[in-house]
C-alpha cells in the first residue's frame, strides 16, 4: 500500500499524495525525566476538549516506513573517528591473539553491529539494559488505542514496533535500537491520552527518522576504543600509586615515556586528535537537533499542543521544585541504552554543561513548536 510519507516539517516541501490503490490495512500496537508535581491534568484515559487523537477512515501506510535524516546521518559521520580507532584495536588483538586468522576477530567484530535489528537481542537489550518489562494486559489495552491513532496518522505499520513499560515514577519515554519504544509507569498513570500519544509520536520519530539505530550502531562501535581508554587511565593510575621509593624514578622515567609517545601521535595526527576532542561537543549539538526533529514528527501528526503541554509542564515542575530534572521527553535511548542516563539540564548549568547537553532547554523546543500552535 502506498501513502504519503511522514509528517515534514514546515520548511520541508510536501510533495503531492500518491493515488490511493483502494485497499486498507489492519493496523495493531506493537527517556526525559523528572517528575512533574502537582500536575492538574485530565489524567489517564481522559482527553481535554482539544485533544483528538483518534484516526477517522482508511490507514495509508506511507511507502517508505524508515528514512535517515540530516541527524541521523551527523551522528554516524561524527562516530566514525571512534570507528576506525576501534576498528584498528580490534586487529590488533585478533591478530595478536590469531596471527593465521586475525582478519576474523575484524570481521566478527565489523558484523556484530547487526545485532542492533535482531528482535531476540533487541528484547534483551530492553530487558537487562533498560530494565524494561512488556506492559499488563491492562497497560496495553491503554497503550494499543493511542499507538494505533499515532501511527495510523504518521502512515507508519504499527506492529512493526514493540511497546514495553518502565517501572519508574518520573515521566520518561525512550525509542531504542530498532523496534523499541518504552514509556514510564508514571507516563502511563498521571498522562492524559493526547499528552501519552505526543510521547509516543516524538519517540516514533526518532525510529522513523533513523536516530535510534544510528545512535547506538554509532556506540556500539566505540566500545573498543572507549575499553582501551579506560585501561590505558588505570594503568597510568596504578603506575602512579605505585611510584614511591625505588619505585618513584621508574614510575616517572615510564609515565614520561608514555606521555611524550602519545604526545607524539597526537601532534602527528592532529586532524584526528582533533576531531576526537570536538566529537562529543558536536554529538551533543546533533542530538540537540534530532530532538527538534522528533518534536516536529509529533506536531505534524497533529499532537503539537499536547506536545507543548508535556514540556510545559515540566517546565513548571522545575520552576516549583527549585532542582534541575531531565526533560520530559527522552531522546533516542541511545544513552540509556549503553547503560547510562544523560538527563537534560535546564538551569544553573554552566557553559560547557550546556554545550554537553543532549537535549535543547524548554524554550528552544517550545519555539520550534510554535508554528504548529499557530495552525490551531
Amino acid at each position: 500500500m502506498v501513502a504519503s510519507p511522514s509528517p515534514p516539517c514546515p520548511n520541508e516541501t510536501i510533495p503531492p499524495p500518491p493515488p490511493y490503490p483502494g485497499s486498507t490495512t489492519r493496523y495493531g500496537a506493537a527517556r526525559h525525566g523528572g517528575r512533574p508535581k502537582g500536575h492538574s491534568g485530565p489524567g489517564p484515559g481522559k482527553r481535554e476538549p482539544h485533544e483528538d487523537v483518534g484516526h477517522r477512515g482508511r490507514v495509508h501506510l506511507a511507502k517508505r516506513q524508515r528514512s535517515i535524516d540530516g541527524a541521523a546521518m551527523a551522528q554516524l559521520l561524527l562516530q566514525l573517528p571512534s570507528f576506525l580507532a576501534s576498528l584498528v584495536i580490534v586487529a590488533a588483538l585478533s591478530q595478536l591473539l590469531l596471527p593465521d586468522m586475525g582478519w576474523l576477530g575484524a570481521l566478527l567484530w565489523l558484523a556484530s553491529g547487526a545485532m542492533a535489528f535482531h528482535r531476540p537481542t533487541e528484547r534483551a537489550l530492553a530487558r537487562h539494559l533498560l530494565n524494561l518489562r512488556h506492559p499488563t494486559p491492562r497497560e496495553l489495552s491503554r497503550l494499543e488505542p493511542l499507538w494505533r491513532a499515532v501511527t495510523a496518522r504518521t502512515g507508519v505499520e504499527g506492529l512493526a514496533y514493540e511497546l514495553w513499560i518502565e517501572d519508574s515514577d518520573h515521566l520518561n519515554a525512550l525509542a531504542a535500537a530498532g523496534h523499541i519504544v518504552g514509556v514510564t509507569r508514571f507516563s502511563l498513570e498521571r498522562l492524559s491520552d493526547g499528552q501519552l500519544a505526543a510521547v509516543l509520536a516524538h519517540e516514533l520519530g526518532h525510529h522513523v527518522r533513523g536516530h535510534a539505530w544510528s545512535s547506538l550502531l554509532g556506540q556500539w562501535y566505540a566500545v573498543p576504543g572507549r575499553l582501551a581508554w579506560a585501561v590505558v587511565r588505570r594503568l597510568t593510575r596504578f603506575v602512579a600509586a605505585i611510584g614511591h621509593g625505588r619505585m618513584g624514578f621508574w614510575a616517572a622515567v615510564l609515565l614520561l615515556v608514555a606521555g611524550t609517545a602519545v604526545l607524539l601521535v597526537a601532534l602527528e595526527y592532529w586532524f584526528v586528535t582533533l576531531t576526537l576532542v570536538a566529537a562529543p561537543y558536536l554529538l551533543a549539538a546533533v542530538t540537540r537537533r534530532a530532538e527538534v526533529r522528533a518534536d516536529h514528527h509529533a506536531a505534524a501528526a497533529g499532537f503539537g499542543p499536547m506536545l507543548a503541554e508535556v514540556l510545559h509542564m515540566m517546565q513548571a515542575a522545575d520552576r516549583d521544585s527549585g532542582s534541575v530534572t531531565a526533560s520530559a521527553l527522552s531522546g533516542c535511548g541511545h544513552t540509556a541504552a549503553m547503560g547510562t542516563r544523560t538527563p537534560f539540564r535546564g538551569r544553573g548549568q554552566g557553559l560547557l554543561g550546556r554545550l554537553l547537553s543532549s537535549h535543547p532547554d524548554y524554550h528552544t523546543r517550545l519555539h520550534h513548536l510554535a508554528p504548529y500552535l499557530k495552525q490551531r
